[in-house]
């Protein structure tokens, strides 16, 4: 039996009022539909949607990170846009890119930024989310997330999610963007990385292990007469070419 979501207080109402801004809000109204029907005006509003929806969920994709199949089905109008962001967030990319780069308390911060446009209320919440995780797996966290009243009110089917936030009195700008203040990985991912991987330079500066054919680190006897044959051989024939270069020399 699944818990239930647990209750957590609300650390401010800026996030959760009216916006007073009136043209400066930050959730804009999108168009959303199929691309067949309504010409060349539509198909350019729903490449601007799934560019919004990119920005917003992965921040920056590249070309091999896109999902051409969820992009279809929303340009033909077959799943919204809701469905569409519910596809990036379980999608491969996001899963080896956030969801196992980051613990369960990192992943709310990160997915409840980027789908609600706000921060979470406090260890409570992350806690109570968290807890969904542990119970329902991350599909089952999207998923009430994705069905929360708060989402539905604030975003609806066809709205891409985008960050809440009011010029507050006495503060220039609003909330810092998710980006900024929830990177794609924290310090101790980072650290596990080097710790795995150790850099080139650091491989390159590591003592090299003498050969299991050297006895207390000398080369075998055989080895060493060679060398030293050679080293003699050299040291003649360089010493004949210096002297026919100085008596050439000499001559001239």
């Amino acid at each position: 039996m699944a818990l239930p979501l647990l209750n957590y207080e609300l650390t401010t109402q800026n996030s959760r009022v009216s916006n007073l801004a009136g043209d400066s809000s930050t959730v804009r109204g999108q168009l959303q539909g199929s691309s067949n029907a309504g010409g060349e005006g539509n198909r350019s509003s729903v490449d601007e949607l799934i560019a919004t929806a990119y920005r917003q969920i992965y921040f920056h994709a590249m070309s091999c990170d896109k999902e051409p199949f969820l992009e279809s089905q929303l340009r033909a109008g077959n799943i919204t846009t809701r469905d569409f962001i519910r596809g990036l967030l379980l999608s491969e990319r996001f899963q080896q890119g956030y969801y196992q780069c980051n613990s369960n308390y990192r992943m709310v911060d990160q997915v409840v930024g980027r789908v609600l446009g706000r921060p979470v209320h406090g260890d409570a919440e992350r806690r109570a989310w968290s807890i969904v995780i542990g119970t329902k797996g991350f599909t089952g966290f999207v998923d009430q997330l994705l069905d929360s009243e708060e989402y539905m009110q604030s975003f609806g089917y066809d709205l891409v999610p985008s960050q809440r936030s009011r010029v507050l009195p006495g503060q220039a700008v609003g909330e810092m963007p998710i980006y900024q203040a929830y990177p794609r990985y924290g310090s101790d991912w980072r650290d596990s990385l080097q710790k795995r991987a150790p850099s080139a330079q650091a491989e390159a500066m590591a003592p090299m292990e003498a050969s299991e054919a050297w006895a207390n680190g000398q080369p075998p006897a055989w080895a060493l007469k060679a060398w030293l044959g050679i080293a003699i051989v050299g040291g003649l024939e360089l010493t004949r070419v210096l002297l026919t270069i100085a008596i050439s020399m000499v001559r001239n």
